[in-house]
């Protein structure tokens, strides 16, 4: 439900309805234009039933969210947001790629990398310590030590970090290493892990689920900004379709929709998207033409190599010319992105 207030509502007008929802258990999610004040009811929907705002003085009406989600949607938040992490942003006229290995591997790798994602002109270095894989055998991370080397990466070439939670016992640990914290595919829907990193004032990058539909998706990040995180930035890494061909169905119109429908900045993983290094730069490209705000891109020195997703990676050198083809379709779309 919102309520919106008229253009001429005084600041006690808009006091004493605020007032009286808190009084009443709700929460309130309060936007003041320049115009007018709207203030967003988050609580019981039996309940606001039998609330009679109509009735304060300065309410011009009340208008129900039909839509589950209520913070995410644009109904009561019709502006984009734009996350700001320093001199970095996501959500407005600037293009962001975050890139770096699947896995943190070593201090010697990680420190390559970085200076070779700087020199390919990345701001947001990526790069996995805790590591959730399907089989048990397989490479898992360096966990807190891998996060070190990140923050030393970050220490010598200013790069921000991006690393993925996987446990809320984590979180705290986490959060004095990163700049952002990754929620990944197979976590979307574990609620006791956005619950807790909702109440972190650390920005979130929050992936689609294997099989998720829009809206469950969309659900997730209502999780984080019910919890107070309202740094919340979305990633389309492609879901499990039929086709076997790819690793999973990169879904580009997803980019178009969740912009129509939420407020929120949008990525790509076009890594994960696809599974296959060949298509990584058709398909960031794609990416940022259906509207993307930036990509997350796997990189290697050597793909061969890697103890995990080398097949998906892309070298320093095809990296470069990414980047440099990227920036001139960023001129063509008005946007920045060196």
């Amino acid at each position: 439900m919102i309520v919106v207030m008229e253009m001429r509502a005084t600041s006690e007008q808009i006091e004493a309805v605020k007032s009286y929802l808190t009084e009443k258990g709700f929460g309130i999610h309060l936007s003041q234009g320049e115009e007018r004040t709207i203030m967003g009811i988050i609580g019981n929907d039996a309940q606001k039933a039998n609330l009679n705002l109509e009735n304060f003085e300065g309410v011009d009406k009340v208008v129900p969210i039909l839509t589950p989600y209520k913070l995410a949607g644009r109904q009561m938040h019709e502006r984009n947001t734009i996350v700001k992490i320093g001199d970095v942003s996501f959500g407005g006229d600037e293009l962001q790629v975050m890139a770096g290995p699947c896995a943190v591997e070593s201090r010697e790798q990680i420190l390559e990398v970085a200076e070779m994602v700087k020199a390919g002109g990345a701001k947001i270095m990526r790069g996995g310590a805790f590591k959730p894989r399907t089989s048990p055998y397989s490479f898992q991370g360096l966990e807190e030590q891998g996060l070190k080397y990140l923050a030393e990466a970050r220490e010598k070439t200013g790069l921000l970090i991006i690393s993925e939670v996987v446990d809320p016992r984590s979180v705290a640990m986490m959060a004095e290493y990163v700049d952002i914290l990754q929620i990944g595919a197979r976590n979307m829907q574990n609620f006791a892990l956005l619950r807790e990193i909702s109440h972190y004032k650390k920005p979130v990058l929050l992936k689609r689920g294997l099989s998720a539909t829009i809206e469950e998706w969309i659900m997730a990040a209502e999780y984080l900004l019910a919890g107070g995180n309202e740094d919340v930035i979305l990633c389309e890494r492609g879901i499990r379709t039929f086709e076997t061909y790819t690793r999973n169905t990169l879904d580009i119109s997803a980019v178009p929709i969740m912009k129509t429908l939420t407020h929120l900045p949008v990525v790509v993983d076009p890594s994960h998207g696809t599974g296959k290094w060949r298509l990584v730069n058709p398909m960031a490209k794609a990416s940022l033409a259906a509207g993307a705000d930036g990509l997350i891109i796997e990189v290697h020195p050597n793909p061969k190599e890697a103890l995990s997703d080398g097949p998906q990676s892309l070298t320093p050198e095809n990296f470069t010319l990414l980047m440099q083809e990227l920036n001139v379709l960023a001129g063509a779309m008005n946007k920045r992105l060196f």
